[in-house]
Parts: structure tokens; sequence; C-alpha cells
């Protein structure tokens, strides 16, 4: 795997490194030892998968409170989504700032969120599917969010928003 470092700190795109032949390829996706030589948190307690019908579904942004926060790492294995991460850690010099990048099925790029981001994304074709590991359980009375248009961040989807659950759309504004 190759690591590349974003402009948000912590914050990785995460690429395979197949090793093709006349049948196809082989890569791996996952390997404690190499996020562990990256200085990464490892741990994955929970795999979740998000099937989304329709171009245009917003989903996010989403977050657990602590201690409850939560490493992620992220990968669309069918379709594209525009993945958007919000860094919520106040003690970090890129604190409020925001990242979006791309994933799809043929990058099969990941991304790699540490504790403290808020996440969400929006799915640029119909029919996608997102695989995400964990490092925490999920604790519904830890769950937070962001409005994804809030103009505390300003963050500039490439496409617009058709469809978003109400929790998502009513989230209150952002004050520091």
């Amino acid at each position: 795997m190759i690591f590349q470092k974003t402009k948000l700190n912590d914050v990785h795109i995460v690429k395979l490194e197949p090793l093709a032949d006349e049948r196809g390829f082989f890569a791996r996706s996952w390997c404690k030892k190499e996020f562990s030589d990256q200085g990464l948190a490892n741990d994955c307690v929970q795999s979740n998968l998000s099937f989304n019908k329709t171009k245009g579904t917003l989903r996010g942004m989403h977050y657990q409170a602590e201690p409850h926060g939560e490493v992620k790492l992220v990968r669309c294995i069918k379709g594209a989504i525009y993945d958007v991460v919000i860094d919520l850690r106040e003690q970090s010099s890129t604190y409020l700032e925001w990242l979006g990048v791309e994933l799809n099925d043929e990058n099969r790029d990941m991304l790699y969120i540490p504790k403290g981001f808020a996440h969400g994304f929006l799915t640029l074709r119909d029919n996608v599917e997102i695989l995400y590991q964990m490092s925490e359980f999920y604790k519904p009375d830890a769950a937070r969010g962001l409005r994804y248009d809030d103009p505390a961040f300003n963050i500039q989807w490439p496409a617009e928003v058709t469809e978003i659950a109400e929790k998502d759309r009513t989230w209150p504004d952002f004050h520091c």
C-alpha cells in the first residue's frame, strides 16, 4: 500500500499496489503492520457497508463525540463518491479545514480518517456502495453531525444534493 499525506494533518489517501498478471490482479487492502509503520491507528472492530440508490445522495457530516471518536478507513467499492472530512480537533493546525477527494471503483483509493474529524460523502453515480472499517463500536448516544452546507466550512460539493436525511439537513450551525 502507498500512503499519501493530504493537506489535513493525519488524513491519508491509501492506494493499493496491485500485483497483476493475465488473470487480473491481487492487492492488499489492509495490513495492521503497514498502518502501524505509518504511525496510523490500526485496530478495526467493525466494518460497515453503505448502499445508495441514486446519484446526488448525501450522507454526513457525521462524527462520534469523545470518548467514542472513531478512526475510519473508507473505500468506494462500486460507483463513485466525493468524500469529505472536516478537522474538528481544536489543537490541530488544520482545525476547521476540510478536504474532499473522489473515491471510486476505478481508482480503488481509500481515505484514512483519524479521530476528531466529521465525515460525509456525496454519491456521483447511481447504485453506489461504500465499505468502512471502524476503530470503535457505534454508540448512538455519541452520534453528532454538521450540516453539509454550513457556511462555517463552505464545502464546495461537485454536484447537486438531491437526497438527504432530515437529520443531516437540519443540524444546527457550527459555532466555535
